[in-house]
């Protein structure tokens, strides 16, 4: 079997946390016998810098016609302190998503029981934490359209049936393989759009009987999230609404350089670490691997290599166990560098 992989290794530690995930499907395709071909692309500041685009037409292509895309990270802080900038690397990814229609993207948080001392949560509240985020994903403020004046600004959050349809399918079906829970966030005793999006789940939960839907407004869930994350299984929201809960939900494990992440369209399907560019550790060998290795295993599981993404996750596990990680989640002089700790995944993988 052969898979083609897009790699867009993108800004600031993107290119080194890549790397050690091309390394480890490379100690895949090595123990597994399975051929992968890592075609090259750019995407955000690093396209920005070469082609003055942040997602310039060569690279669309090349994500087309893969199996699947493998993101690192996209931003640059140049831009960010430049509120005056017309091209910024984010405008990359938002493209990437809208181009592949991406509409879907999906957080798995789980815990790891040695970690629980970084957790910012008492450890009893971190017991049975097991849960997923699906983030509509195309759609809603962030591509709304948007005016701004001398003394005025506004950015319009409108959403569809359609749109809110085929993320909740998703979300309604993950959660009939799990505990049959799903609990949509809104805010619909304020947003129009809002009301929309209960109106909608409520329709299609007549489809899922088994599934026990639940209803939180935004304010109160990210609220219980830190009072009682237990609580939760599948978590169903918006665009705005799941950037932020994912992000709430990705430091309960104690680092954001954890958890992984996809985002599926009908024909395409992208991988990628939850966190951002971190510019302060580009080049350093400090960042932390696991997130996008573990994304890495997200594709395989997609591809149907259950067995192959179950090696990597096992790896990874055995790494956290025997304290083989970086500076984020540990402190002591003991601190692998990314480079080792990808290292030491391959070499479990190839034991």
């Amino acid at each position: 079997m052969e898979k083609q992989i897009a790699v867009l290794k993108g800004d600031g530690i993107g290119p080194e946390v890549i790397n050690e995930a091309l390394n480890v499907l490379k100690a895949i395709s090595n123990k597994f016998e399975i051929e992968f071909e890592f075609i090259n692309a750019l995407i955000g500041g690093a396209a920005i810098e070469k082609t003055g685009e942040a997602l310039p037409q060569a690279t669309i292509e090349i994500c087309k016609s893969a199996d699947a895309v493998l993101l690192g990270a996209i931003g640059d802080p140049k831009y960010d302190n430049n509120p005056n900038a017309t091209i910024r690397p984010e405008q990359g990814l938002l493209a990437l998503r809208k181009t592949l229609e991406l509409f879907t993207n999906v957080r798995p948080v789980k815990l790891y029981p040695a970690l629980s001392h970084l957790s910012p949560l008492k450890e009893e509240k971190l017991e049975a934490v097991d849960m997923v985020i699906y983030r509509e994903l195309t759609g809603g403020i962030y591509f709304g359209r948007k005016e701004k004046g001398e003394d005025y600004a506004s950015d319009l959050c409108i959403y569809t049936k359609a749109e809110i349809e085929r993320v909740a399918q998703l979300a309604f079906e993950a959660a009939t393989k799990r505990n049959n829970k799903l609990c949509l966030v809104d805010k619909a005793n304020v947003l129009e759009s809002s009301r929309l999006w209960r109106k909608v789940v409520q329709e299609m939960a007549a489809q899922y009987s088994n599934v026990k839907v639940e209803y939180l407004f935004i304010d109160n869930a990210a609220m219980q999230l830190i009072l009682n994350p237990s609580q939760f299984d599948v978590i169903l929201t918006s665009n705005m609404f799941g950037d932020i809960l994912s992000d709430e939900a990705s430091v309960l494990g104690g680092s954001i350089g954890l958890l992984p992440s996809a985002s599926f369209g009908n024909k395409h399907k992208l991988y990628e670490p939850v966190h951002g560019s971190y510019p302060q550790a580009a080049g350093k060998n400090i960042a932390n691997p696991m997130a996008t290795i573990l994304s890495v295993a997200m594709m395989l599981n997609d591809f149907g290599m259950k067995t192959e993404a179950f090696a990597i996750e096992k790896a990874v596990d055995k790494c956290i166990n025997s304290g083989i990680t970086t500076e984020d989640i540990n402190q002591t002089s003991k601190t692998n560098k990314c480079s080792e700790v990808g290292e030491a995944i391959c070499n479990i993988i190839l034991a």
